[in-house]
């Protein structure tokens, strides 16, 4: 079978490179992709951007494409699924009105409250309430966090410390920093705790969890300055235990699916559950995502081994419950992810990466999220460059193999935190 994969980040080169480890699968190809996926064997990159939807059909229908696969948020919220679906081209991605649960948090907040799915406390409040809003802040006080309604690439987020600087954050948003998905906010209850990603397939009936993971969120070590789109994950988290994986699909992931489904949505592919795990072991949702998460996919898929099209195929066929269990390698794997400097704010691209071949000798898999490829060489063409993904049979012996491969990989200006997985570390 022929894959079409949609994206062109790290998690993107991650759901190719993990399709082409399956047999049945001849060859994939990227749109438009980057310099990681052009290197692939039986991988192909093709110059159509993530919203050409017609363009995109159109390929799928003359390469007879036997699956798509929608890896970024934002089509997925502007409905290439409902037009990929209308063509009757298998899709893996929830629909336009599926994928509100991540482009919109106010639409989260209210499928959660009607669910009775746990929450932190919060308001929501448009531009011309501006002033309601700040009154709520004086009201409840610090730390408090302001979230932008819509998708703002990972970055809509501000842990406000000061009641200050919780007005200032609802001013930028307000004031167009994040375009038309920072007309609206939501203030939520700081919650306090650790932060656990739980990736799930579902076909709109059946849930089927991965492993859980953690990624580090801020850009600086410690978990200190903005936040990011992430800056390293690890899998499988042990916080997780089986114990709170069964709670959370009983009480977040079951009561998510029925509730999207009683609001008439036929919702097929990835629902993602950013938790936060109190310190007295409550739990709490802090976000929906309708996609895999990056970077949690580069430290979860390397340990996955059932195929990944079997998965994909039976949440878009509905026959997600007659899988046998999920195949999974021991160990742990740890991503580090390297950035150009300034990130998040602004960078530089064009620098040349020397190194990866020299990573992956040492076993480690080096995806790729913003590169390009020009003239032979390979190119940073985004904020978050390459993500260093190494497996090992505990989590020192992991995190021990992906800094080892990170220290090959040289250009000019990057960054990497020096910290990714401490909170698993023996020593």
């Amino acid at each position: 079978m022929k894959v079409l994969v949609v994206g062109n980040g790290g998690r993107e080169h991650t759901l190719a490179w993990k399709l082409l480890q399956s047999q049945k699968v001849e060859k994939v190809f990227v749109a438009p992709g980057n310099g990681g996926t052009a290197s692939l064997d039986r991988c192909e990159n093709v110059a159509i951007p993530v919203h050409d939807f017609q363009e995109i059909g159109e390929f799928a229908q003359k390469n007879n494409i036997a699956l798509v696969v929608i890896g970024p948020e934002a089509p997925l919220a502007m409905g290439i699924s409902d037009y990929l679906q209308h063509l009757h081209i298998p899709v893996f991605g929830p629909n336009q009105s599926g994928a509100q649960i991540e482009a919109s948090k106010a639409w989260a907040k209210s499928l959660m409250a009607e669910n009775n799915i746990p929450t932190a406390k919060s308001a929501v409040f448009i531009e011309e309430e501006s002033q309601l809003a700040y009154k709520y802040i004086q009201e409840q006080g610090a730390p408090i966090v302001v979230k932008a309604d819509g998708l703002a690439a990972g970055k809509g987020v501000t842990v406000a410390h000061t009641v200050e600087e919780a007005k200032a954050a609802i001013e930028a948003s307000f004031g167009g920093l994040f375009g038309p998905s920072g007309e609206c906010v939501v203030i939520e209850e700081c919650l306090i705790g650790q932060e656990v990603s739980v990736l799930a397939l579902t076909d709109g009936e059946t849930i089927l969890p991965l492993l859980p993971a953690q990624d580090h969120k801020a850009v600086g070590d410690g978990d200190t300055g903005p936040n990011t789109g992430g800056m390293g994950a690890y899998a499988p988290a042990p916080i997780v235990t089986p114990e709170l994986m069964e709670r959370i699909k009983i009480e977040v992931l079951q009561p998510a699916v029925t509730g999207i489904k009683n609001r008439g949505i036929d919702y097929r592919g990835v629902l993602y559950a950013g938790l936060m795990i109190t310190n007295n072991n409550d739990l709490k949702v802090l976000e929906f995502n309708c996609r895999f998460g990056d970077p949690e996919t580069q430290a979860i898929l390397p340990l996955l081994e059932t195929p990944l099209e079997d998965l994909m195929l039976a949440c878009v066929n509905k026959n997600l419950a007659e899988l046998p269990p999920l195949q999974w390698k021991s160990g742990a794997a740890v991503c580090v992810v390297m950035a150009a400097g300034g990130y998040p704010g602004s960078y530089e691209k064009g620098k040349v990466i020397d190194g990866i071949k020299q990573a992956e000798a040492q076993g480690a898999i080096v995806f790729h999220a913003g590169t390009q490829v020009k003239n032979n060489a390979v190119l940073t063409d985004g904020g978050r460059v390459l993500g260093v993904t190494a497996v090992g049979d505990n989590f020192d012996s992991a995190i021990a193999n992906a800094y080892t491969a990170v220290n090959y990989i040289n250009f000019k200006n990057m960054y990497y935190r020096r910290d990714i997985a401490y909170r698993v570390k023996s020593s």
